[in-house]
């Protein structure tokens, strides 16, 4: 689905990624886990092309998409929701779901779209007329996945799902992510800050330190001493 190669990549001259390695197949759910100032958000920003591309390939579908626009991207099947629940607070929630469809769909295929996206969200359906910013943080954040999910991709990135949320609410939302694996059948990238959780959902696990890939692994990452020391707090 996804290989990248040797990726080097940042913002202007500042350097962020050195040579990143990292590959998705189909139907996986992909975890990337480390210290803040890593490099997590920098590689799913790379592949959705609002980075500076130094080197390297990002192979996606057997297309190279490194350097592409992110337009481009968007329409070879790749979705992504930001950190921080970026939504349209004074929007409703479906003018919310529209924005992520309207530049490639005409307005009656749109239509046909966001009651594709309600069935998979019917706590969404249910309050399609509400104003965002009155939802709750959970709430917001399944906003934020329909939007990402309305162009039907083959390739879901999510940087910091659950950030801001209580445990509990965490918790079910790396749920839902489980559940649009199973049920769309697609491959889902996060960068997720509650690393347990992380590793506990995803079929494989990459650890970045100072913008290198210092570990990969599955769910044994659970039982290794020094992650466990490290990131699940002993």
């Amino acid at each position: 689905m996804l290989e990248i190669k040797k990726l080097n990549s940042g913002y202007g001259k500042m350097q962020v990624l050195w040579g990143v390695d990292l590959s998705v197949e189909p139907q996986q759910i992909v975890s990337i886990i480390g210290p803040n100032g890593s490099g997590k958000s920098t590689v799913l920003k790379s592949i959705y092309g609002i980075t500076d591309f130094y080197s390297g390939e990002i192979i996606f579908k057997g297309n190279d998409i490194a350097g592409k626009k992110t337009s481009e991207i968007i329409s070879l099947g790749i979705g992504y929701a930001p950190q921080g629940k970026l939504i349209f607070n004074n929007m409703t929630v479906q003018e919310n779901i529209e924005m992520g469809g309207f530049s490639i769909y005409k307005k009656d295929e749109l239509k046909n779209k966001i009651e594709e996206i309600f069935l998979e969200f019917p706590m969404l359906k249910a309050k399609k007329d509400k104003i965002a910013h009155s939802l709750s943080g959970g709430e917001k954040q399944q906003i934020s996945f329909a939007r990402a999910l309305i162009t039907n991709p083959d390739l879901l990135i999510l940087d910091e799902p659950t950030l801001g949320l209580s445990p509990i609410v965490g918790k079910q939302i790396l749920n839902i992510l489980i559940d649009i694996k199973n049920r769309k059948k697609i491959a889902i990238i996060i960068v997720e800050q509650n690393a347990r959780q992380a590793v506990e959902i995803s079929d494989k696990t990459y650890v970045l330190e100072d913008g290198k890939v210092a570990l990969v692994g599955g769910k044994e990452l659970l039982k290794n001493q020094k992650i466990k020391k490290i990131y699940f707090g002993g």
